[in-house]
């Protein structure tokens, strides 16, 4: 039998379709379709045949174009792009019709006038993948276009498209007078300027919504906006601007694209969908260089509740993505010699030191070593010099470092200098105001927390720091109450064993020991390897005349600290805790 005879040709296959185009018909789907038709009569079609293309086909928003060489089809699009943003001045940018276009070169099958293969599939997915007004071609198009067109041509090397079963080489188009302030090429070149910190960067593109629902729109929108904004006070990260990354809107377009134009190292995607009555939302943290997923967190709210549980939303996933980072940034440390770590490369060991392996004089020893010579590289890190001045305060008043006046005097004057370095920091005045109370200057250290919380109401230690400092001062009731807003603020905070602790401390200090042992048993579930929450249980089922069960817990914080003395429990929970517990089990 005889093979039916296949027409095949090599072909330039130009892809484009209308960015956006549900949204902006769900807004006005006959003012839409009109401007589309004016734009196809009055300019595009006479375009296509200046640069002798033949429309193959066209679907609803798109256009499917053959062209005999790759130079007319490459300048086609340049013309295209070009004469669009002109014809787009007067249009308010909401109602704007902008191209995406995909540029491959590839040998077709012809039938009926239509054309198929794999070179139609992959200038299809370049398309998908290039910005508003933007255009991506591959790399035998690069090729055959260099120094025969206006432009230049950007490397987004090796990409994995959907369904394409080999990685393209790809690159975009950077043509002449591109002046919109949020194209990706844009942003790109400032990626690199003078002045830019030295520190590991982030991007927050666009949440997407899984489904035609307005009101998710809004959600995913604010959610996107309020994590841009949050992850803009963890410190030692550059954030990219929400005018840059929301350039990238296109769902298709890949991690490593947007990494390689925003100059980052992490990006953070998301996505919104409902279930029912609830909404659910889904993000990952990724790594630009390897593509690997560094963290994935999932989150849910009533439907009826989603705009109030919103910041609650955002909160929950910076509470969660900071470790995420932290982690990720410790690794890209560890890879580097010694020598090339600076100051914001050490503060970041020197968290992760303290958030991995919990509370023990080997750990406290490792994030001071840590902060000290953060300090070397930069004696105007305020917030180290804040972080180690607290270490210091917090590891005497629990045991794991001996009371001395010179230590005392080191955090104190810690704690003052990286107030007077940097003032007008919440982080820098948490810290700092916190070490000042519990190093004994609990007025001084009030008002200092006082600001901080002032400054950044959103945050969660400040809050919780200025509570306990009112609960030193005498004020029990109104400490309590900011201790539990605190907590409220930040409900996945990786603090949050500790500080459900400190509110038990002063609960059982108020006479409330029922409450305060709730406190507890919630603060060692929150932390497992903490051992001060075990203890403030002994100390409450003691005092409620339950001996057992408070000999029990006792045992559970000797297993997590076998070094636990009765002194150490004086120092850390009191004398009259450490009385109580006498009479059940004599640690030393």
């Amino acid at each position: 039998m005889s093979k039916e005879q296949v027409e095949r040709r090599l072909a330039a296959i130009l892809a484009a379709d209308v960015a956006g185009y549900s949204r902006l018909m769900g807004a006005d789907e006959e003012g839409t379709l009109a401007s589309l038709r004016a734009h196809r009569r009055d300019f595009l079609d006479l375009k296509i045949a200046e640069h002798r293309g033949r429309i193959v086909k066209s679907t609803g928003d798109g256009l499917l174009i053959e062209f005999a060489s790759v130079v007319d089809a490459t300048r086609c699009a340049l013309d295209v792009q070009h004469g669009m943003r002109e014809r787009n001045t007067s249009v308010p940018q909401d109602k704007r019709l902008e191209f995406r276009i995909g540029i491959n070169v590839g040998d077709v099958i012809v039938e009926d006038n239509d054309i198929f293969g794999d070179g139609v599939n992959v200038a299809a997915r370049l398309e998908g993948i290039a910005e508003p007004g933007g255009i991506v071609i591959s790399a035998v198009v690069r090729d055959a276009a260099t120094n025969r067109v206006n432009a230049e041509f950007r490397d987004l090397g090796e990409l994995s498209l959907k369904n394409i079963a080999r990685p393209v080489r790809a690159f975009q188009v950077m043509f002449e007078a591109d002046d919109r302030p949020n194209a990706a090429w844009a942003v790109a070149d400032n990626i690199g300027a003078p002045g830019r910190p030295e520190r590991p960067s982030i991007a927050v593109r666009p949440f997407v919504v899984l489904a035609e629902d307005r009101g998710l729109e809004f959600l995913a929108t604010g959610l996107a906006e309020d994590v841009t904004a949050l992850l803009a006070r963890v410190p030692g990260f550059f954030l990219i601007s929400r005018a840059s990354s929301f350039a990238f809107r296109n769902p298709e377009t890949p991690t490593s694209v947007v990494a390689q134009q925003l100059g980052v190292r992490y990006v953070l995607e998301g996505t919104v969908r409902a279930a029912g009555d609830q909404v659910r939302v889904s993000t990952q943290l990724a790594d630009a260089a390897t593509a690997r997923i560094l963290w994935f967190g999932k989150f849910a709210a009533s439907r009826a509740e989603t705009l109030e549980l919103q910041d609650d939303i955002a909160r929950g996933i910076i509470i969660e993505l900071e470790p995420a980072l932290t982690r990720a940034e410790v690794a890209v440390i560890r890879r580097q010699r010694p020598d090339n770590v600076d100051a914001w490369g050490c503060y970041h060991q020197a968290i992760d030191a303290l958030g991995g392996h919990g509370w023990n004089e080997q750990t406290v020893a490792e994030a001071q070593d840590f902060l000290r010579r953060a300090l070397e590289l930069d004696s105007k890190f305020a917030l180290a010099r804040a972080h180690l001045g607290l270490l210091s305060a917090i590891a005497q008043n629990i045991g794991l470092v001996e009371r001395s006046a010179e230590l005392t005097q080191e955090a104190l004057a810690a704690a003052e200098r990286a107030i007077a370095d940097d003032p007008g920091s919440s982080e820098v005045l948490g810290y700092s105001g916190c070490a000042l109370s519990d190093l004994g200057h609990r007025r001084r250290g009030a008002d200092i927390l006082r600001q901080a919380s002032e400054m950044d109401p959103s945050n969660a230690q400040a809050e919780v720091a200025f509570g306990a400092a009112l609960a030193m001062l005498g004020d029990h009731d109104a400490g309590i109450g900011h201790m539990r807003l605190g907590i409220k603020i930040s409900p996945r905070d990786r603090r949050l064993g500790y500080w459900g602790w400190v509110l038990g401390m002063f609960l059982l200090r108020a006479n409330r020991a029922g409450e305060a042992l709730e406190e507890a048993r919630i603060a060692a579930r929150r932390d497992p390897r903490l051992h001060l929450p075990l203890i403030l249980e002994a100390a409450a089922q003691a005092t409620l005349g339950r001996t057992e069960l408070a000999r029990a817990a006792l045992t559970s914080a000797r297993r997590i600290r076998p070094k636990l003395t009765r002194r150490e429990i004086e120092i850390s929970h009191g004398r009259r805790a450490a009385k109580v517990l006498a009479g059940v089990w004599d640690v030393d």
